[in-house]
């Protein structure tokens, strides 16, 4: 007798498109827009085009956007002079039309405040004759960098926390409903939290804990700078890109040291960024990194990691068999609150109405990414 399997049922999309609150910000689903960085801001002052990318996205239902990475006002913060800026009068203004635009679709969106720190290259603009700032005049590799210039000095650090503190502070003023800080990949505030490029023997480096000192300050400053409801997300990463296999911390009270002074300096969300969501951060557990993170510190926090690239991931909406990467664990998972939300990256990119469509089931309806999305990114 032939025997017939029978048709999975349809995938109950719920988990990914409940509410969330968290302070003053309040979204109507999980789906996060990840920060993907863009050099389409001549000069560094976001256009009606980035106002009109970010827009199409909220319109197409996301939840929170996450802007791309935008310099914060410190000489030594960036390392293109397309990428946007977060401070001055025009780029403000840009960012202006950005919120307001998002805001008309009915969507939420943070900036995401960047200072490049080890990545920036010598002579990088937008201030070429800015020196690369690194907490120990070290580079991603471990090793001096030749046109860096002195460690900083106490006061030096002061200058960087009140940079992210005012750019926080223009974030509220101009009706953001948030700020992301990066603390990850590599960049300014990664280095201070990696004993490979912080090597300081002052109270900003040494054990785990004093390494988070930098981070901590710059986190209660802008906390400071705004008010006590005003969400403070950070974004962290074990990984950084000459390093895929490196380590903040090895074991989970490794975690709990580094997490510990951050949480309490006033992180209302932790963004654990990894390379592949569904990949387990420490032997013995299932969790990955922003299940972690909650664990240890009670608070919200986002994944983020390949969602929605491959055919696995739909492939379930159509009633094949589960996956690893398909959409059927990270619901599961979600459902299960492991983590609260998930960022989507290229997806987006590829379908401004990504969220909209996968809410629907329409699996048919998604435009796939290709690199020939990099083109435009309209």
């Amino acid at each position: 007798m032939h025997m017939t399997t029978p048709p999975r049922a349809a995938v109950d999309t719920a988990p990914l498109f409940r509410p969330f609150t968290a302070g003053s910000l309040e979204l109507s689903n999980r789906v996060v827009m990840a920060p993907m960085t863009r050099q389409f801001s001549p000069g560094g002052v976001p256009g009606e085009d980035v106002a009109d990318y970010y827009g199409r996205r909220a319109a197409g239902g996301v939840g929170l956007i996450v802007t791309e990475g935008t310099y914060v006002g410190h000489p030594s913060a960036g390392e293109s002079a397309d990428v946007p800026r977060f401070h001055g009068e025009d780029a403000l203004a840009g960012w202006a039309r950005v919120v307001e635009r998002v805001h008309a679709e009915g969507g939420r969106i943070v900036p995401q405040l960047w200072h490049v720190g080890a990545s920036r290259k010598p002579g990088a603009p937008p201030v070429p004759e800015a020196p690369v700032f690194t907490p120990s005049g070290l580079g991603l590799d471990g090793n001096p960098i030749g046109e860096a210039g002195p460690v900083p000095t106490t006061t030096d650090l002061e200058a960087v926390v009140t940079a992210f503190a005012e750019a926080a502070a223009a974030a509220r003023r101009l009706g953001f409903d948030g700020v992301e800080l990066h603390g990850a990949h590599g960049y300014l505030l990664d280095n201070f939290l990696w004993e490979v490029t912080n090597r300081r023997t002052d109270a900003y480096g040494g054990s785990p804990v004093a390494r988070t000192r930098l981070v901590a300050e710059v986190v209660a400053a802008v906390r400071a700078a705004t008010s006590p409801d005003f969400p403070i997300v950070l974004r962290l990463s074990q990984w950084k890109p000459n390093a895929y296999d490196a380590k903040l911390a090895r074991t989970p009270q490794e975690l709990e040291a580094i997490l510990t002074p951050l949480a309490e300096a006033g992180v209302d969300v932790f963004h654990g960024s990894t390379r592949r969501y569904w990949q387990p951060e420490f032997e013995g557990s299932e969790l990955n990194f922003a299940g972690w993170i909650k664990k240890i510190t009670g608070r919200p926090t986002i994944s983020v990691g390949s969602v929605g690239l491959d055919g696995e991931f739909l492939a379930t909406f159509a009633g094949q068999t589960p996956s690893p990467t398909g959409i059927d664990q990270l619901l599961e998972r979600l459902a299960a609150d492991e983590f609260d939300l998930i960022a989507v990256g290229r997806a987006l990119l590829a379908d401004p109405e990504w969220a909209r469509k996968v809410e629907k089931g329409d699996v048919a309806g998604v435009t796939p990414f290709t690199r020939d999305a990099l083109a435009s990114l309209v």
